[in-house]
């Protein structure tokens, strides 16, 4: 069985056993594939990708990027792009994307191929965006920049994310990743009781649940029990089992590191950009802290 992200994290008055986790993949498709490079034609070619990644930077988690996938799909499947403004209601463009058999089967390929891999040595987290930002960047997709979300149609997108997450309920999934660190968007604070359709079915399939806070944070309430751990360069909520101190935007300037507390990881989303040199100081760096 493969290892869950459950088995890293502190129970009370424990340690944490994650060190550094890493978010890898614009600098390691570059690194690998080059900039216009494409891991996604098939789970073959992924597993390719992907065996090369983990050997480069050996992290303690294993990220998938679901919404890479989803977009990569896209940007190659043009005309389904006219599919997802078929209708008004604003979470229809997410779940049309997210409805469609190809992606989810190929998504569905590569879990398997890469735990195959992993053979339990570390966990496989799921990392996708929030059904919030998710509903953003279908509707953008859509033609519909200006669209404005609501509470309803953020409701309805994480039960089409929901549904996505239960077509691979079947792999041995470490856990799941929610992003809503997107600088270029700000929705505000992220209201969690909308995600309850998918914290449902996280809760049911004992997937643990990661959060990356954006800069406008959460809204307080029952929901954020829920949530194992927040990943974030400031406040944390009082919740979660581990925190994640998220040095993505200041590591690279070699100012002193911050000493972690029991519960507390590095998180480091490596730019597309970043040197070879430059990575593998910061790794260093951080290992020896």
């Amino acid at each position: 069985m493969s290892q869950n992200l459950a088995d890293l994290i502190a129970a009370e008055d424990a340690c944490v056993d994650i060190r550094i986790w890493l978010k890898s993949f614009s600098y390691t498709r570059r690194l690998l594939l080059g900039e216009s490079g494409d891991p996604w034609e098939s789970a073959s070619k992924y597993l390719a990708y992907f065996s090369q990644a983990q050997g480069l930077l050996k992290p303690d988690v294993a990220v998938l990027e679901v919404g890479e996938l989803f977009d990569a799909w896209l940007q190659k499947n043009p005309a389904v792009r006219g599919e997802l403004s078929g209708k008004r209601k604003l979470s229809y463009p997410l779940r049309r994307l997210l409805e469609q058999p190809q992606p989810r089967e190929l998504l569905a390929e590569i879990i398997d191929a890469v735990l195959a891999q992993l053979r339990g040595r570390v966990p496989l987290v799921l990392s996708m965006p929030s059904p919030s930002h998710w509903l953003h960047r279908a509707n953008r997709a859509a033609g519909r920049e200006d669209a404005a979300l609501d509470g309803e149609s953020i409701e309805d997108s994480a039960m089409y994310v929901a549904d996505l997450a239960r077509f691979v309920s079947g792999a041995a999934v470490g856990g799941l990743l929610l992003e809503e660190s997107f600088p270029e968007v700000d929705l505000g604070p992220a209201d969690l009781e909308l995600y309850r359709p998918l914290l449902n079915v996280a809760g049911h399939y004992r997937w643990p649940l990661a959060l990356r806070l954006g800069r406008a944070g959460v809204v307080d309430g029952p929901a954020l029990g829920e949530i194992d751990a927040f990943i974030g360069a400031g406040d944390f909520p009082a919740a979660g089992r581990a925190h994640g101190v998220d040095l993505s935007g200041t590591v690279w300037t070699g100012e002193a590191l911050p000493e972690l507390t029991p519960k507390q990881f590095f998180f480091i989303d490596v730019p597309g950009d970043a040197m070879p040199e430059q990575v593998l100081d910061c790794l260093a760096r951080l290992k020896a802290a």
